[in-house]
């Protein structure tokens, strides 16, 4: 499909207005000082899958609200520690699958943590196991996961999934095998959404690398494309029609924009100029609000695969130079 959204040039300087609460610091402030009256214990369970050079655990530890959330831990087995470790999040829809799924940083000497997002694996591909807890205030939504909570900061959830990504970070800069100073976030499309959030939250990640972002510029986005997912939130709209002023105050508290003003680790982004799901305008309305030291590489003929494995390669050769 051709370019559909601005001109590359126009693009570079977008730069739309935030629409930032008032509270957005407290609010995160609030909710991340809450979730640490948890404590995160985390469980790392061997599982022999007949892996000989990476050490693969089942990871559960604690995450919003004290719920169980699971993951996989991966160690390479040959290299002595502490280990850089990559903290992956996953795309709308994924769940953890298999511990073979995720073998190419523990093969080049990273340690691994992948997050499980609560709720969500129901694909045969790549199954989840981590069940979500919604507050009864919750309300009615469209089905998926969008519109869950929309009405109210406290009760959506994506409250619920960017503390779980934010306290992951810590499983990891916890344990003993990893040197908590050389941790990155990535993922793509959702994944990238969740990991450009804990890196507006965390300011001790080294390396973020959002991948045709989702979660950025909500507004932009359901005004110019009706793919789902972003259109779980048009549709609830149809049907709930003078909730429009509350929809979009609560998304201003969880836009990547908003996280990417506050951002300081160095990041990596990437565009897909042909983009319908995460439309190139909303990815460079979060990369240019972006605070930290940062680059972005186009894509300019793709949709939402982004540079698929082009780009997989350019994220090892980085990583390798700013963590080994």
């Amino acid at each position: 499909m051709p370019s559909f959204d601005m001109p590359l040039e126009e693009l570079e300087r977008y730069l739309p207005f935030r629409g930032e609460p008032k509270d957005f610091d407290n609010f995160w402030s609030e909710t991340l000082s809450d979730a640490s009256a948890v404590s995160l214990n985390p469980v790392f369970t061997p599982v022999d899958a007949g892996l000989q050079t990476v050490d693969a655990y089942d990871l559960e530890f604690c995450g919003y609200g004290g719920h169980p959330v699971r993951g996989w831990f991966l160690l390479p087995r040959t290299a002595r520690g502490p280990h850089p470790c990559v903290v992956q999040y996953l795309g709308y829809t994924g769940g953890r699958g298999s511990c073979l799924d995720w073998l190419l940083w523990p093969s080049l000497g990273f340690a691994c943590l992948v997050m499980d997002t609560r709720g969500q694996g129901g694909s045969n591909h790549h199954p989840g196991s981590t069940s979500d807890v919604a507050p009864a205030e919750s309300g009615p939504y469209v089905p998926g996961f969008m519109t869950q909570g929309i009405l109210d900061p406290q009760a959506y959830y994506y409250r619920r999934v960017f503390v779980d990504a934010f306290r992951a970070v810590k499983v990891a800069q916890e344990h003993v095998a990893v040197d908590p100073e050389r941790i990155a976030a990535l993922g793509a499309s959702q994944g990238g959404g969740i990991a450009l959030a804990v890196a507006g939250l965390d300011r001790s990640l080294k390396v973020v690398l959002p991948d045709v972002p989702f979660l950025c510029n909500f507004r932009r986005a359901t005004d110019l494309v009706d793919t789902k997912p972003y259109a779980e939130i048009t549709e609830y709209l149809t049907a709930h029609r003078d909730a429009s002023d509350d929809v979009f105050r609560t998304l201003s508290y969880f836009d990547g924009m908003n996280f990417a003003s506050r951002a300081r680790a160095r990041a990596v982004f990437s565009v897909g100029l042909a983009d319908t799901t995460c439309p190139p305008s909303t990815v460079y309305a979060a990369f240019n609000h972006y605070a930290g030291p940062k680059e972005i590489v186009v894509y300019r003929y793709n949709n939402h695969e982004g540079g698929g494995p082009a780009q997989r390669d350019l994220q090892v050769k980085l990583l390798r130079e700013e963590l080994l």
